[in-house]
């Protein structure tokens, strides 16, 4: 399902350069991103691809637009300017009729999110702990300290556990928060969510939200420089790296082409022999 088929970034050109956000876009002005059922905005630190989903989530108002510091000179907002600049092509329904708005459902998860989802759910974590051990000072068994949790009285403090009794690590959490967060029928825009997650967990995650796309109706518009993400994805890819903003096979990607040679570089370290 395609949900927002086109995004058009300002065409205005200041005689300041060095205004944020139009300085990541200078010689850019205008240009217009096409969407599949996922796509990906590839590029290294500083190429704009988080600042384009930004400028994507503010411009349609989803849910968990960052709102970025008033950049402002004078009485211009320059980063509320630019937004309403920018413009949006919506997709079709099944019924090929023109759609004018985002499922309710559509959000922007931040690398930053995620990171803080992973803290709240350890600092629940360590919550519960802490009142199994205390009650276990007092005279209880193990047993009974952790029942005393299933109780009515404890069922108070039943938003502190979380995993029940395993403790996940950082990528396990990560993981297990897409598949809590992300819904049929939506529009995700992710940034970098490849963060804490294991190379094996990142292939993962692709394939997951290749499913989704293919059987759930969910769209996805993700910035990312991941060789495990880009290779397992179904996706359209825009190197934001490149003057033009052009779309790229993720193999010929520099950053995908980095890892390829480091490896193959250490080829015969591989080797079954060794």
């Amino acid at each position: 399902m395609i949900y927002l088929r086109s995004f058009t970034i300002s065409d205005d050109r200041l005689s300041c350069q060095n205004i944020y956000p139009y300085n990541v876009f200078r010689n850019r002005e205008g240009v217009t991103f096409y969407f599949d059922g996922v796509t990906v905005f590839y590029g290294n630190n500083g190429s704009g691809k988080s600042t384009l989903l930004n400028a994507i989530a503010f411009t349609l108002d989803m849910k968990g637009k960052e709102l970025a510091t008033p950049n402002t000179f004078g009485n211009d907002n320059y980063c509320l300017r630019f937004s309403n600049e920018c413009k949006v092509g919506f997709g079709e329904d099944e019924r090929g009729k023109k759609l004018h708005a985002l499922p309710k459902d559509s959000r922007y998860i931040k690398s930053e999110d995620i990171l803080y989802e992973i803290k709240k759910i350890q600092q629940r974590q360590i919550l519960s702990d802490g009142m199994v051990y205390d009650r276990m000072k007092k005279g209880e068994s193990y047993e009974e300290a952790s029942a005393f949790l299933e109780t009515k009285m404890g069922r108070k403090q039943q938003s502190y556990i979380e995993f029940s009794q395993e403790k996940f690590s950082n990528g396990e959490t990560a993981l297990q928060y897409f598949q809590d967060f992300l819904l049929p029928d939506a529009l995700y825009l992710l940034d970098e969510p490849e963060v804490s997650l294991s190379p094996q967990n990142q292939v993962e995650l692709a394939k997951m939200i290749n499913e989704m796309t293919r059987l759930l109706g969910c769209q996805f518009i993700i910035a990312t420089h991941s060789p495990f993400m880009l290779g397992t994805l179904n996706a359209k890819i825009y190197d934001m790296d490149s003057g033009d903003f052009r779309v790229t096979e993720w193999s010929k990607l520099p950053n995908v082409r980095y890892f390829y040679e480091f490896f193959k570089k250490h080829e015969s370290e591989f080797s079954e022999e060794m």
